[in-house]
C-alpha cells in the first residue's frame, strides 16, 4: 500500500535543504534530499511497505535506528539492506525485499 502524495502519513517536521537526488524504487523515479536515509526518503514519498515476511505480510520501518530489521530492502542488487541505515545516493536502485517462497505459496 502506498499513500498518494497529497495524503502522506509521514511528513517532515523540519525544513531540510540540500541537493536533490533521484533514485528508483521498483519502477518509479523518486526525488529525495541528499543526506536522507533510504527509509526516510521512501516514507516521505508515501512508500510504507518495504518487504514481505511471508505471503501477503507486508512490513515497513518501525524503529528507524537499525534494531528491528523491518525495513530490509534490496539496494543496487544487494538484498537484506537496512533502509534506515543506508544513506540515499543519486541513481540508487531500490526494490522491495521479497520473503523466500518456503511453502510454494508466495506469488510475485
Amino acid at each position: 500500500m502506498d499513500f498518494p502524495r497529497g495524503d502522506l502519513m509521514f511528513r517532515p517536521v523540519m525544513t531540510k535543504t540540500g541537493r536533490p537526488v533521484e533514485f528508483q524504487f521498483e519502477d518509479e523515479i523518486i526525488t529525495a534530499i541528499d543526506g536522507d536515509n533510504v527509509a526516510a526518503a521512501l516514507l516521505k514519498a508515501g512508500k510504507i511497505q518495504f518487504r514481505t515476511a511471508k505471503k501477503y505480510d507486508m512490513r515497513g520501518p518501525y524503529c528507524m535506528m537499525g534494531v528491528c530489521f523491518e525495513c530490509l530492502v534490496e539496494i543496487d542488487g544487494r538484498p537484506n539492506q537496512q533502509a534506515c541505515q543506508a544513506m540515499i545516493r543519486d541513481g540508487m536502485q531500490i526494490r522491495r525485499q521479497q520473503a523466500p517462497d518456503l511453502d510454494g505459496e508466495y506469488e510475485r
